[in-house]
């Protein structure tokens, strides 16, 4: 929260400060300036980059991975694989960023860009580095170490991608623990610190610490090991971990990191997927300390920089897409135009529906647990509408096309068309609202929202056409590392959008 001067009011903030589907967040200070990258999987273009004046308020400034010949994530590959885990990093007058890419012709890759809005090189491919997550740090002689998950370090050119020796492993994690990966090399004072999640991203999620001397070891864990978790709390704010650090301006040092908040009954089902969180930190005895994660936080000593906040609505009236516009593994430019039907995006079926891996699709993250989606569509004797989206397996649909509109479930296996209606040709107002419960109403089986799918007609009447659960398009129930996107499809031919509408609406009950 802020004052209308840019002082902080009340000195606190809300987290999560990238709310929605934000995972694996890697930060970078240049001056006075921030900024921040996460993973993108399976959507295209990849690794969205963000700028802040606070690390509060972050606004989307690009992608990395905008061009089909830096990012090719085939129809084939599975959802939830793609663009993992980047680390973004200024060093000698660039920006640096390494990144895992789960595709047929993918492995490591290194781009950089004098400004991190893009555009960015063609990647170098790293042939010498083996797992995912990767870092880059650099030591004073100027030798630039990768670590990544394992956890393994080898040094590389980062010129020419060549790695230079052999790895060797540094660190493990905790004793027993499962899945050492997301690390971070930081300097500080005498010592390097080597940051890395265990447990696995789920409910056991952790951040554990490690210094030594040397950017290559030997490693001291940290006695207060894990230094971040929330695994066996009832705390809002749950998997925390994959984190990474930032030394401020002023000197204070901070923490970014990913967690989810579940909602309903029991076990939870978080459908927003894994979102960026901010914390402070302090050194005590040498070590890290986290100031704890909560939705309510002490704000950052400095002033306050507001951005504005992405618009509720897109009228698609510029010559191009906001980089916040997301497609399914690629967006061929034969498949979408803004200038066939000015002030309308037009989109051209590949797919038979959101189903298909290739489907034409364009949309963005839902950031809010309540929120209103509407749009107004064109079928123009094709056929495509909304859908709320977590992978082809799991999505709830309402299209219109052929004289009437229908509403379409898919869970798992299971496809069903759960309403139909018949429409007037000509455009057709389609809409979707979440209905997230406010806290306390809570039962062992309690979904964690519901999505009601319909048709608005001009004087504003809501006729819903179908009221389903929500936990089925949750990460609990379709499994993978993505979250909730919603956005256009084209299932047949050709159909236009005029507008676009995604708006945060009041919990239910609050």
């Amino acid at each position: 929260m802020t004052t209308d001067d840019g002082g902080w009011a009340g000195g606190t903030f809300a987290n999560p400060v990238l709310p929605g589907f934000h995972p694996d967040p890697s930060v970078c200070r240049v001056g006075d300036d921030y900024y921040l990258a996460c993973s993108s999987f399976e959507y295209f273009p990849g690794v969205p980059v963000f700028h802040s004046r606070d690390l509060v308020h972050w606004a989307q400034i690009g992608n990395a991975l905008d061009r089909p010949g830096q990012l090719d994530l085939p129809a084939a590959m599975p959802s939830s694989a793609g663009v993992y885990a980047p680390t973004l990093r200024h060093h000698d007058g660039r920006f640096w960023l390494i990144v895992t890419v789960c595709a047929d012709g993918g492995g490591n890759l290194l781009c950089t860009a004098t400004d991190p809005a893009g555009p960015w090189s063609d990647p170098v491919r790293l042939p010498g580095v083996a797992g995912i997550d990767p870092d880059l740090a650099w030591d004073d002689e100027g030798t630039a170490w990768c670590t990544y998950a394992g956890i393994e370090q080898v040094r590389l050119d980062p010129e020419t991608g060549q790695t230079l020796g052999p790895p060797r492993r540094l660190w493990s994690g905790a004793p027993g623990a499962q899945a050492p990966e997301a690390p971070h090399l930081h300097r500080h004072g005498d010592h390097w610190y080597l940051l890395i999640a265990e447990g696995g991203t789920e409910r056991g999620h952790a951040v554990s610490v490690a210094r030594a001397t040397t950017p290559d070891g030997p490693y001291q864990p940290c006695p207060a090991n894990p230094i971040l978790t929330h695994r066996g709390t009832h705390a809002p704010i749950q998997n925390t971990g994959h984190a990474d650090l930032v030394e401020a301006a002023d000197g204070s040092w901070w923490m970014v990191l990913l967690g989810v908040r579940p909602g309903g009954g029991t076990p939870g089902w978080h459908v927003l997927g894994r979102e960026t969180f901010l914390a402070p930190v302090t050194w005590v005895d040498g070590w890290p300390v986290v100031g704890g994660v909560s939705p309510v936080m002490a704000a950052p000593p400095w002033p306050a920089h507001p951005v504005p906040p992405p618009p509720t609505r897109d009228d698609f009236d510029d010559d191009r897409l906001h980089p916040r516009w997301i497609s399914v593994r690629s967006r061929p430019a034969d498949t979408w135009s803004l200038t066939d039907r000015p002030g309308w995006l037009t989109l051209r079926a590949r797919g038979a529906s959101p189903d298909a891996p290739d489907v034409t699709f364009v949309g963005r993250r839902q950031e809010h647990p309540a929120c209103r989606v509407r749009t107004l569509l064109d079928p123009a004797g094709g056929r495509g509408g909304l859908t709320v989206r977590l992978d082809e397996r799991h999505h709830y649909d309402i299209e219109a096309g052929d004289g009437e509109v229908r509403t379409v479930a898919r869970i798992g296996s299971v496809r069903s068309v759960t309403a139909t209606r018949p429409v007037p040709a000509g455009p057709v107002r389609l809409r979707v609202d979440v209905l997230a419960p406010a806290p306390g109403d809570w039962h062992p089986g309690k979904e964690p929202d519901r999505l009601r799918l319909g048709v608005e007609q001009p004087d504003g009447t809501y006729d819903v056409l179908a009221e389903l659960d929500g936990r089925y398009l949750s990460t609990e129930v379709a499994g993978g590392f993505t979250g909730r996107v919603i956005g256009m499809y084209a299932a047949a031919g050709t159909v236009a959008f005029d507008w676009f509408d995604h708006e945060e609406t009041p919990l239910a009950g609050a």
